[in-house]
């Protein structure tokens, strides 16, 4: 078993980075700061970790008294953020700031992963600004993996499901656009009405659900971050 790295300091920004910078525990504790409590649903948001690698963290998060073990309901193993981790809030949401502001470089084709980027938008979908009936949402990457190049949001108005497999139930709004595209206009790089001008972006579907969906689905939480330039 690896031996667990410490600095060998007692300044307090040591004692920290031994808990929070080992590799993952940042993402990890993203993932639970926006809303993520069942162990699945954690990875999700971690999909290139390995999920002995990802039980483990937890235990070790554990073990620092950042997060706890919760009962989710049947066989689903749960954890949530105890005071001490809700307080990482801000420092990852600044981390991701800084991120945004300052590192520089294209992003890789490996990067632009269709299933997390619909992870994170189906969380941010504002269910106060949707219609009480129930929205389907049918998106398709032209430069996604075939098997990955369809998804659904059936939303209504009190949950929001992802399906990578068709609902059976058709759709109300059809989104045709590239995951670089998405990824751009998700990050607040690209808008929406440059895109559609563009045709890089196509949204099909009646007038008043097409004119709506920026204000019900809401960008990233790094949208607004302004990218500095040198």
């Amino acid at each position: 078993m690896a031996r667990k790295v410490t600095y060998g300091q007692f300044c307090p920004v040591a004692k920290a980075c031994e808990v929070f910078t080992e590799r993952w525990t940042p993402l990890i504790v993203r993932e639970m700061i926006m809303g993520s409590e069942r162990f699945s649903d954690i990875h999700r948001g971690v999909p290139l970790m390995s999920r002995s690698l990802l039980s483990k963290r937890l235990q070790e998060l554990e073990r620092a008294g950042v997060v706890e073990r919760i009962d989710t309901g049947g066989s689903h193993e749960g954890y949530r953020l105890t005071p001490a981790g809700e307080e990482l809030g801000p420092i990852v949401v600044q981390l991701g700031n800084w991120g945004k502001q300052w590192i520089r470089g294209e992003t890789t084709f490996r990067e632009l992963d269709p299933g997390l980027l619909m992870w994170d938008m189906r969380r941010r979908i504002d269910l106060q600004q949707m219609p009480k009936e129930k929205v389907v949402v049918h998106f398709q990457y032209h430069d996604a993996p075939i098997k990955r190049r369809r998804w659904w949001l059936v939303i209504n108005d009190s949950e929001v499901d992802l399906c990578l497999v068709d609902p059976g139930i058709e759709p109300d709004l059809h989104v045709t656009t590239t995951v670089d595209i998405m990824t751009g206009i998700w990050m607040g790089d690209v808008s929406y009405g440059a895109a559609l001008q563009t045709r890089d972006l196509q949204i099909d579907g009646p007038a008043e659900l097409r004119t709506r969906l920026p204000s019900w689905l809401r960008l990233s939480v790094f949208a607004e971050v302004e990218r500095h330039t040198v």
